[in-house]
């Protein structure tokens, strides 16, 4: 079960919560400097547990409702984490002045996307599974 298409997804989403925070800044300051993942700690640790938490529901592949529930969990974090980015590129002085947002601050919405599409591919491999149980 480990060769499933939610997989693929799961697997994509650990790398682009944990390589591409450090390849795109966040968004720009107002003296025009690049803010990076890395520059706080805040980020880097919500980065890093919604890699961990993809990486982690990988190897559930025998329990679907325990790795349902970790997508939908990490599905909230990443939502958490994309209002952090937006209130504190708003928060700047001036923040809607702001025009220099990064490519970084869709990395969330990327993780999202992914992560919606592999508890979807969960929910029918246990439709799947209950729909083969009530023929036997």
């Amino acid at each position: 079960m480990i060769q499933r298409i939610q997989t693929i997804y799961l697997l994509l989403a650990t790398l682009v919560s944990l390589g591409l925070p450090y390849a795109f800044s966040l968004y720009s300051d107002m003296d025009g400097e690049a803010v990076w993942a890395v520059d706080d700690i805040s980020y880097i640790t919500l980065f890093s547990l919604s890699a961990i938490l993809s990486f982690i529901s990988i190897f559930l592949w025998n329990n679907r409702k325990n790795q349902f529930v970790l997508g939908r969990l990490n599905i909230l974090l990443n939502f958490a984490l994309l209002g952090i980015l937006v209130y504190r590129s708003q928060m700047l002085s001036g923040g809607t002045a702001v025009l220099e947002k990064g490519i970084g601050m869709i990395i969330p919405l990327v993780s999202i996307v992914l992560l919606v599409l592999a508890n979807k591919a969960i929910k029918r491999d246990e439709d799947l599974v209950k729909s083969v149980d009530r023929l036997r």
